[in-house]
């Protein structure tokens, strides 16, 4: 005798435990948490988790340099709206900028501290944090501290990252690595 009850409930267990071992596959552990999140109320559900996953895994990237999250994250049409001199355009630029970006602070974090998630766009407030001490340029760091906000605004289709605007805190980020006076 079958019972429907019964047979529900251990297929959604089965779901779960499969659901928390694929999450922890991917290395969930290394999404940042945003410390706030609002949620545009009109977007379903399942399009805002998807906005919002995306935008975890390209900050697990900038949190780890581990491009496995980057390539997860963005689409390979992915176009870098403020294009900084020397950055190559699409995906291999924000590779190329956090390899750089390492060699300089080899223990770069990055906090998000709060998404904003409205239709296909998701704005993200971020600190940046770690030492000085490899190098940038000429500079050799000292093992300063580096500790620098900065936004992106992310439009996200089809769960990846399409898009990026971006601005960082560029004069606390260059007086604390000694480029510029304080």
């Amino acid at each position: 005798m079958r019972n429907p009850v019964l047979i529900s409930a251990l297929s959604l267990s089965l779901f779960a435990a499969a659901s928390a071992c694929y999450v922890q596959g991917a290395g969930a552990e290394d999404l940042p948490a945003p410390r706030s999140t609002v949620v545009d109320a009109s977007l379903s559900r399942a399009q805002a988790d998807a906005e919002i996953l995306a935008a975890r895994r390209f900050y697990a990237f900038w949190n780890t340099g581990d491009a496995g999250y980057l390539d997860a994250a963005i689409a390979p049409s992915f176009t870098d709206r403020t294009l900084p001199k020397g950055r190559p355009q699409g995906p291999p630029g924000p590779a190329f900028a956090s390899k750089s970006f390492r060699a300089a602070v080899p223990d770069l974090s990055c906090e998000v501290e709060q998404l904003l998630v409205a239709g296909d766009r998701v704005v993200a407030h971020l600190r940046f944090r770690g030492h000085f001490t490899g190098t940038f340029g000429d500079r050799k760091g000292a093992g300063q501290a580096v500790d620098f906000i900065a936004t992106d605004i992310l439009r996200v289709q089809d769960g990846r990252i399409t898009d990026n605007w971006h601005i960082e805190d560029n004069l606390t980020l260059f007086q604390q690595l000694g480029v510029v006076a304080q």
